[in-house]
């Protein structure tokens, strides 16, 4: 990713525009063969020998322009020929956004495989899932993971759409009203290159194209932030039902020899805040004046490459997490009791309905004794007893009106986990 946006790789692109205006000059007569054919083997350009034109033109394009004009003969007066600089300039951005697009959809494909398989490996491995951070009902790890496959398919056809909206340039002149070249120009040089030609266009492309893309890749961050916050809290030494790879000889602490941080996922959502605040500069490049100012160009110089790189190492990161990514079932499980029966109350409570109790009755009943758990809990009391029943379980059976209303078995029967994940097949074979 870094090599398409070093100084070499901004001028090969500009260079490779300038091409193609040659091409499509030379298909419109303007340009012969021979003069074509010369400038498009022998067009090459200096950084250095930019680098010194620049001190005196204070101009980047006119600057490379000059540069390019060395490498010809007498050819080169067709170079840049009705062109204005952000005809080069962007239309050369285009082909860097677009070639950087393709390696981050590559990515987040990548990232899906990695989580598709172990969503499919711990499809049954049941876990707690929790609101407010609270204990909630059953889930599994699988149908966790699941949902961020799902959340990246969005995001994948996000990015593909975002792909067609930056895949445009423009060869319009400077003021984008082809004064001074026929559209047909435009079309040829654009297909020379694989792009769109951009509708309409004023002295450059529509920044609206460019803070879509922002957009686009601060969103994918939030996500890939979500996951990697999701991951610190399993490896919370409270919770510890997954954990990020600890290889050998890693260190956690200077201090204190027995840490294993998530030091990854901490980096992942790190780096995330970054690439957010790229969405700011380009929504704000949007309103620029009249046919075009220069305010744009300063941001651009630097977010463009580096929300793209940033978002490459981040995904690669998180895709090297997901694959290593230790997952405890027994801890789990642990934790999964560790309320006393508690993730059971809405299986419960949605019995007493088809007893003939009203909503408010039931919740009373299945409130009341849920509140006795937390305080047992609280007093230090096991969380099940010597025959394996929670306390939960315990309290209900001793409740008269429950038990009148259902009788004990259908009570104990509530207290089943395969009901939480009677439907896991169908939800995967929806996401996958």
């Amino acid at each position: 990713m870094t090599a398409l946006w070093d100084q070499n790789a901004k001028y090969s692109a500009w260079l490779e525009v300038e091409k193609a205006g040659v091409q499509a000059w030379n298909k419109l007569g303007l340009i012969g063969d021979s003069d074509a054919e010369k400038i498009c083997q022998n067009a090459k350009f200096d950084i250095a020998r930019i680098d010194e034109i620049e001190k005196t033109t204070k101009h980047d394009v006119i600057a490379f322009l000059k540069s390019v004009s060395e490498s010809l003969g007498e050819e080169g007066r067709f170079v840049h020929y009705a062109m204005t600089s952000s005809d080069t300039i962007d239309t050369a951005v285009a082909l860097q956004m677009r070639d950087s697009l393709l390696i981050i959809i590559d990515d987040v494909r990548a990232l899906m495989s990695a989580i598709k398989r172990r969503a499919i490996e711990h499809k049954n491995t049941l876990m707690v899932g929790r609101s407010h951070g609270i204990h909630g009902e059953p889930i599994t790890f699988g149908l966790a993971l699941a949902v961020w496959h799902d959340e990246l398919r969005r995001h994948l056809e996000n990015l593909q759409e975002t792909l067609k909206v930056i895949g445009v340039g423009k060869f319009s002149g400077a003021m984008g009203n082809f004064a001074h070249a026929p559209i047909e120009f435009e079309l040829l040089a654009c297909a020379a290159l694989d792009l769109a030609p951009a509708p309409v266009s004023s002295q450059i492309i529509q920044r609206d194209r460019y803070a879509r893309l922002a957009s686009a890749l601060a969103l994918l961050a939030s996500s890939a932030e979500k996951f990697a916050v999701q991951i610190r809290h399993w490896q919370r030494t409270e919770v510890y039902e997954a954990e990020e790879y600890f290889s050998a000889g890693q260190k956690g602490s200077s201090a204190m020899p027995h840490k294993r941080n998530p030091v990854l996922s901490e980096n992942i959502c790190g780096l995330a805040r970054v690439v957010r605040s790229f969405a700011v500069p380009a929504m704000e490049n949007v309103a620029l004046w009249h046919e075009r100012d220069i305010s744009h160009s300063s941001s651009e110089r630097f977010w463009l490459a580096d929300s793209f790189i940033t978002s490459d190492f981040l995904l690669h990161r998180l895709t090297g997490v997901v694959e290593k990514l230790l997952v405890y079932p027994q801890n789990m499980m642990k934790n999964l009791n560790m309320t006393g029966g508690l993730v059971f109350s809405q299986r419960i409570l949605l019995e007493l309905p088809k007893a003939g109790l009203s909503r408010d009755d039931a919740y009373a009943i299945v409130q009341r004794n849920a509140m006795k758990v937390w305080e047992a809990l609280q007093n230090g009391k096991a969380a099940t007893n010597e025959r394996g029943e929670s306390l939960y379980l315990q309290f209900l059976l001793a409740d008269e009106d429950l038990v009148g209303a259902i009788g004990s078995e259908a009570v104990r029967n509530c207290f089943d986990y395969s009901y939480f994940t009677r439907n896991i097949d169908q939800i995967f074979a929806r996401v996958f």
